[in-house]
């Protein structure tokens, strides 16, 4: 095959199989002889379990088993932390086990003949609880003499960093000015489409093998693991057909209760598949959430619009227990002192624990959080200074060279500046002037029209002291020519479409067809550790492994050897952790993705309705391997980060889920997409990524929330600090209510 394969979008390799309905979701494997689960969920935010009475239940005819905390041998997970009891209740030796801290928390497993049964015998299981004050408020969580959630820890601190850089406390003399506000950024539900979901059995080979839909087998078999204090090789995990994940898959959801399920039960004679599917209830109830934030920023600039200094508070809840708070709020931290050379940057950030949801990863990873801060903060002093947008963040943007808030640079090329002028010029910003050059609308109508801008920046791949890696494996086998390439991979493809693009990899490096490329993926029977499908870091990472795996096993073919393999591991550039003494420089991430967003929108005054009539999304991708892939997730990444930005309105009331259902909880629907969606693309190598690749999945996400609530600044003069826009708070910021 001369003809490159990399730059053009073939159709995905399960296209067919999910139009057709034929593609198996972990909801849809049916054994014959399967018998079904429910998980009691704790339905109290915060209290103590001091009796639970299983009889009743297991009394029921159709009961098969009824397993509570005693049954767990390790009664903790976590991704970060293991702090998060598998089952809250009575008889676990893990201190603070018995007391549930969110609504979600499970309690038992009910194992019957029937869904129906099982549902029926969660309802007669007893329970005796004590209440126990509850903290819903991260900073009343703070306050000194506040209930302490955890019974290790001396406070409700999950995580906390500082970064220094200058002397911030001196440079608000060089300020001419000094713009100081307080941002709000809302919980998100990930609503994927296919609710958490699954099955579990002992295989021939004596495995506990588990079908569920994730976002890392290699880490769920670890979990799983850990929890029923086996080695890792006596469990099996495969993902089937993945319904889309955001991030709200990278923690354990059903896994480690399946696996537990299954295992139990074959200790006593019964070797039946086990099967469970949560209700999208259950799945808002059980799953994390995009971490709230309140971010209290102070950013200083001379007169000529260069910025000089910035100083940001970030408070961010994380529920009741880790998952990844820790490494959200490094990222928001990051991201909160926006794409620009600072000379002078103090960043305090906390996340806290609280009796609401878990808040854990969801595309972006904090950065929309701190990016919202950032552009909101630019695009104001740009109006106090009354300089355009546009002119303010190319005058303020990084480039090759200039050091971060950690002191150091961004790996080059840098190209923060391409992206913006791409986005203000498809756009159309003018050239010159304040205005941003949108035709305003008819006057006679309550219709306002604005446009708006933000560029931010986000890491791609683990960070902060991980040594990034990826697996994987190829087999090529023929006779004169190579007839049939398997390559072996663990990345997840929830729905990006990896998959696809992996066997375009392995196509363009062997030079043959793409139907000569099989896959074998996400068993870990089989495949090793591609990592996580997350951090836009999957065809970065992943597309490095198969890269080098098919070289080498085509050099080997190449030496006659027949059939040729070979395994590879990619080990990215290292990354360092924050530093013992904050000022001193480290590099946190090893490559970044650059974005640049221009919103179109109208919004009406009587009504506090807002309508998105053009976005432009600029992005370098490095190198696009399938074009429209990128497209997709461009638009795709837009609607979402609309929906966040304007729509979706997750609310609690100590620490009670009031929208626990899509009918209260209401996610952007057809007629609420915008109008227009245009995908910029622009291609300057990453010198460490595939064929130049960079990350980009995450990049449509990071600045829509503040381009939005710029254009609406310009279509009503007044600003916004928190969101979602919905019509009733539109109308009150602009004094209709």
């Amino acid at each position: 095959m001369t003809d490159s394969i990399i730059g053009r979008s073939p159709a995905r390799l399960e296209g067919r199989a999910k139009v057709t309905g034929t593609a198996i979701y972990p909801g849809d494997r049916t054994y014959g002889n399967e018998l079904w689960m429910k998980t009691l969920f704790a339905g109290r935010p915060h209290a103590r379990i001091l009796s639970l009475n299983t009889a009743r239940a297991e009394a029921l005819p159709g009961v098969v088993a009824v397993l509570t905390a005693r049954d767990v041998p390790f009664n903790a997970y976590g991704l970060q932390t293991p702090d998060q009891p598998v089952l809250c209740g009575p008889g676990s030796s893990r201190p603070g086990a018995d007391v549930v801290r969110f609504v979600g928390d499970q309690v038992a497993l009910v194992v019957a003949e029937t869904e129906k049964i099982a549902t029926q015998a969660c309802a007669l299981i007893d329970i005796e609880w004590q209440d126990l004050p509850v903290v819903s408020d991260p900073v009343s969580a703070l306050a000194e003499g506040a209930p302490l959630l955890h019974p290790d820890r001396s406070d409700n601190i999950a995580a906390e960093a500082v970064i220094v850089k200058g002397n911030v406390d001196a440079a608000w003399a060089e300020c001419d000015v000094v713009v100081e506000e307080t941002y709000q950024t809302p919980a998100q539900e990930h609503a994927y489409l296919q609710p958490e979901a699954g099955s579990a059995y002992i295989d021939e080979a004596g495995r506990i093998t588990v079908h569920v839909a994730g976002q890392w087998a290699w880490e769920d078999q670890q979990q799983i693991a850990q929890a029923l204090d086996l080695s890792p090789d006596r469990v099996r995990v495969i993902y089937d057909a993945i319904g889309g994940a955001f991030g709200g898959r990278e923690d354990t959801s059903v896994q480690i209760i399946l696996a537990l399920a299954a295992w139990r039960l074959s200790e006593r004679g019964i070797h039946r598949p086990v099967k469970t599917i949560w209700s999208r209830t259950e799945s808002i109830l059980g799953h994390c959430k995009r971490h709230p934030m309140t971010m209290h920023a102070k950013w200083g600039a001379r007169r000529d619009g260069t910025l000089v200094a910035a100083e940001v508070d970030v408070v961010s809840d994380a529920g009741a227990y880790m998952y990844t708070s820790n490494k959200v709020l490094n990222n928001a931290m990051l991201a909160s002192a926006g794409a620009y050379r600072i000379p002078h940057v103090r960043v305090h950030g906390r996340a806290v624990y609280t009796n609401n949801l878990p808040n854990g990863a969801f595309r972006g990873f904090g950065a929309p959080q701190g990016a919202f801060a950032a552009e909101c903060q630019i695009n104001r002093l740009a109006e106090r200074l009354g300089i355009s947008p546009v002119e303010m963040r190319l005058k303020n943007l990084l480039r090759d060279d200039d050091p971060i808030v950690t002191g150091t640079p961004l790996p080059g090329p840098v190209t923060l500046t391409a992206v913006t002028e791409a986005a203000a010029r498809a756009g159309g910003w003018p050239a010159e002037g304040t205005r941003s050059g949108i035709e305003p609308a008819d006057e006679s109508t309550p219709w306002r029209r604005g446009r708006g801008l933000a560029t931010a920046f986000k890491n791609v791949g683990f960070s902060f002291g991980y040594q990034e890696n990826s697996w994987a494996r190829v087999v090529l086998e023929g006779d004169v020519e190579i007839e049939r390439a398997t390559v072996y991979i663990g990345g997840a493809d929830v729905g990006q479409g990896h998959h696809t693009v992996m066997a375009q990899v392995a196509a363009e490096v062997l030079g043959v067809p793409l139907d000569r490329i099989h896959l074998v993926v996400s068993d870990t029977a089989v495949t090793g550790s591609s990592g996580s499908a997350s951090a836009s870091r999957l065809t970065f990472m992943g597309g490095n492994a198969v890269k080098g795996a098919a070289e080498r096993a085509l050099a080997r073919w190449q030496d006659e050897e027949r059939p040729a393999e070979a395994e590879f591991t990619y080990l990215a550039p290292p990354t360092q952790n924050f530093p013992d003494q904050p000022g001193v420089p480290f590099k946190p991430n090893l490559a970044y993705g650059y974005v640049a967003q221009s919103v179109d929108l109208a919004v009406d005054t009587e009504t506090g309705q807002i309508r998105i009539e053009r976005v432009v999304s600029a992005h370098d991708v490095g190198k696009a391997i399938n074009p429209q892939f990128i497209a997709g997730q461009v638009e795709g990444g837009v609607v979402q980060a609309q929906g966040y930005a304007i729509l979706e309105h997750f609310q609690t009331r100590d620490g009670q889920v009031l929208t626990p259902t899509l009918s209260t909880y209401l996610i952007p629907g057809v007629l609420d997409i915008p109008d227009r969606v245009e995908t910029v693309i622009i291609e300057t190598p990453d010198p460490d990524g595939p064929f130049g690749v960079r990350g980009m999945a995450e990049m449509p996400y990071l600045g829509l929330a503040p381009a939005i609530v710029a254009a609406l600044h310009d279509a009503t003069g007044v600003w916004f600090n928190e969101f979602p826009l919905t019509p009733e708070r539109v109308l009150r910021g602009l004094g209709k209510i």
